[in-house]
């Protein structure tokens, strides 16, 4: 059987092939009734469209590229949710790719949605990442490029995230009215903003609330559930006096009540300890975890949304970059709650 063509749809319509093929692309050019015509007579005709060939005629595909530091997080796979739902209902596909928190992976994955002519490009920058090139190419290009959570403010694109002082003062709030006096804060060595502004909620509600800042508490590097357990253990070997813990994210919050509870440690009466992102381990572990939500599905969903107003967009990166900021909120869990309320 003879393959269907273009052609031979704009054969049965009398149309252009060139207003067949933009009807098919969802062109702003075309009616919508001219459209609807093309569309109903490819069915009738069983065409289908060669995505390949009219990704290299237009220059770019329906798909979008998304790239994450790592699937492994529940808090990215729910943002990618969010991201994919609203895409797909739009006509879009994404092609994903991880990381794992490399700088070469990254460059590695950007190089590779280039190549695969993506309409444009959703991503989270890895904490090994200092230098942005690869992300400054996609701008050069004039491909759409939006950041979700890890932000390059110096690129000026788009972004969405939640109000991270606003989720680190939260958190530490909590833990002062739940009487905690002596509260350490497990944050990273690395640049990201994030993590700044976490570290910046956390001196401003012990500022508010009239508590020494005392640095032999404040502590950095790699966070993972092994420099989580890490921390308690030279904070024993220090001998430096604690009554809580607010980790910057939940596996470093994880490994701090795995250590204390290996120390015969009470939480949450003797210590407690809170994280942030909400993962999915936080309410089943025992104690439950107490943690700040950053609203991961809303924030994948409002990435998208924005996104798909930049790929209509006729004047990209011509005016100042839209940045949507969400609120966190605080989860209360056994791991904190010592009193009847915070």
């Amino acid at each position: 059987m003879k393959k269907v063509t273009i052609h031979d749809i704009a054969k049965e319509l009398n149309v252009s092939f060139s207003t067949v093929a933009r009807a098919l692309n969802d062109h702003p050019a075309i009616s919508e009734a001219t459209k609807k015509s093309v569309r109903e007579t490819a069915q009738k005709l069983n065409y289908r469209q060669n995505k390949l060939a009219s990704s290299l005629r237009s220059g770019h595909s329906n798909t979008i590229g998304v790239i994450v530091p790592s699937l492994d997080v529940s808090f990215f796979s729910s943002v990618v949710h969010g991201i994919e739902k609203i895409i797909n209902e739009n006509g879009y596909s994404i092609l994903l790719y991880q990381s794992n928190e490399s700088y070469e992976s990254e460059k590695k994955g950007i190089e590779t949605f280039l190549n695969s002519r993506v309409a444009g490009i959703i991503a989270s920058v890895a904490k090994e990442t200092t230098k942005y090139e690869h992300f400054s190419e996609i701008r050069r290009r004039r491909i759409p490029l939006l950041f979700f959570d890890r932000v390059v403010e110096s690129l000026h694109v788009p972004s969405v995230t939640i109000d991270d002082h606003k989720g680190g003062f939260l958190a530490t709030e909590h833990l002062i009215r739940q009487g905690y006096k002596r509260i350490v804060h497990i944050t990273a060595k690395q640049t990201i903003g994030i993590f700044k502004e976490r570290l910046r909620g956390y001196l401003d509600a012990l500022k508010l609330y009239n508590l020494p800042v005392d640095e032999s508490l404040i502590l950095y590097g790699d966070f993972s559930l092994d420099f989580g357990r890490q921390c308690i253990r030279d904070l024993y070997l220090r001998e430096v006096s604690f009554d809580a813990v607010f980790a910057l994210e939940d596996f470093t919050a994880m490994g701090v009540l795995q250590q204390l509870l290996a120390y015969k440690v009470r939480v949450p009466e003797e210590v407690g300890v809170i994280g942030f992102a909400n993962e999915s381990f936080a309410a089943l572990v025992t104690p439950g975890l107490s943690s700040i939500d950053q609203q991961t599905v809303p924030m994948g969903e409002a990435a998208a949304e924005l996104f798909l107003k930049m790929l209509r967009s006729e004047d990209l990166y011509n005016n100042l970059p839209k940045r949507i900021v969400l609120d966190p909120s605080l989860i209360v869990r056994a791991s904190t709650e010592r009193l009847a309320s915070s």
